[in-house]
């Protein structure tokens, strides 16, 4: 390791070296990585925030016996969705009034930042109201539409992941890892419910469920199983028709526990995502796993 001093500036300069141009690069990466650090540092300790707020206000009508009504999707919402999700907003409208907002409840806010804010208050309402805590609040950060940060909060367990791009993923603040998965048919893997499968992409699942070991499917647990693979207990995830609210946090969270998420033909998942999700605990299984979901008639 070496370091340049003023003097030797001075020399360089009169030299007219190459050299003066790369250390003032250096100098100016290097503060730009560390403002990046730091508003990162920031970001976190607001989701962490947001996470806190949404808890918060899901805990006290946890199988309390609400009603619920239905969305245009036939899909179910509660007092306690919309509640968790007008928390988060008011945070972020004071705390980054320039970043954008998707929430599941309440849709849409143009932002300026070219951040944007991706919240869903409850992923699994029927086990909300099943009493079953198997449900997550989920919050992402995109950057021109690429996820950077999420998180997987379970608030009546007192769970929570953590993932950010450039970091180990954390649960509870320890870090996790993802397991290594050897052949695709020692694979456990996981799925909400064969319901939300049109018949096409049903056959495509099932195609890739035969290859595993799918005498131990797991169904039921919406983005709890996704945090499961996190931690190294399932191997697979697969679905289809997420929306984005569904899926932007999942990505830092596995990700940076070792593991990948993709669609069903093993692209990134980011702008215009067509909803089919593919989650692995082991990148070494992406190509048998598009080839097994390929194999669907």
């Amino acid at each position: 390791m070496f370091f340049i001093g003023s003097h030797d500036m001075r020399v360089c300069a009169a030299g007219n070296l190459p050299f003066v141009r790369i250390w003032m690069d250096w100098r100016a990466a290097s503060a730009s990585a560390s403002e990046s650090r730091m508003r990162l540092d920031h970001d976190i300790a607001l989701a962490r925030r947001l996470a806190d707020s949404a808890g918060a206000a899901i805990r006290p009508h946890f199988r309390a016996g609400l009603a619920s009504e239905r969305k245009g999707d036939a899909s179910p919402v509660t007092i306690a969705d919309r509640a968790a999700e007008e928390a988060m907003r008011r945070i972020l409208v004071a705390e980054v009034p320039r970043d954008g907002i998707a929430g599941e409840e309440f849709g849409y806010s143009e932002g300026s930042s070219g951040r944007q804010w991706v919240l869903d208050p409850i992923d699994g309402t029927t086990a909300f109201l099943a009493g079953r805590p198997l449900f997550g609040t989920l919050i992402a950060l995109l950057v021109e539409g690429w996820p950077v940060l999420g998180i997987i909060d379970q608030p009546i367990l007192g769970e929570r992941w953590l993932g950010a791009a450039g970091q180990p993923t954390t649960f509870n603040g320890q870090p996790i890892r993802t397991r290594a998965c050897r052949d695709l048919a020692d694979a456990a893997i996981a799925t909400t419910g064969p319901h939300y499968f049109d018949d096409h992409d049903g056959e495509h699942f099932m195609a890739l469920a035969a290859r595993t070991d799918h005498k131990r499917m797991v169904m039921g647990g919406d983005c709890y199983n996704y945090a499961m693979l996190a931690s190294g207990h399932l191997d697979v995830v697969c679905e289809s028709n997420l929306k984005l609210h569904d899926w932007a946090a999942l990505v830092p969270v596995i990700e940076g526990a070792g593991g990948s998420v993709s669609d069903w033909a093993g692209e990134p998942l980011g702008p215009g995502a067509s909803g089919h999700v593919l989650a692995l605990g082991d990148p070494a299984r992406l190509e048998d796993a598009v080839a097994a979901l390929a194999c669907g008639h």
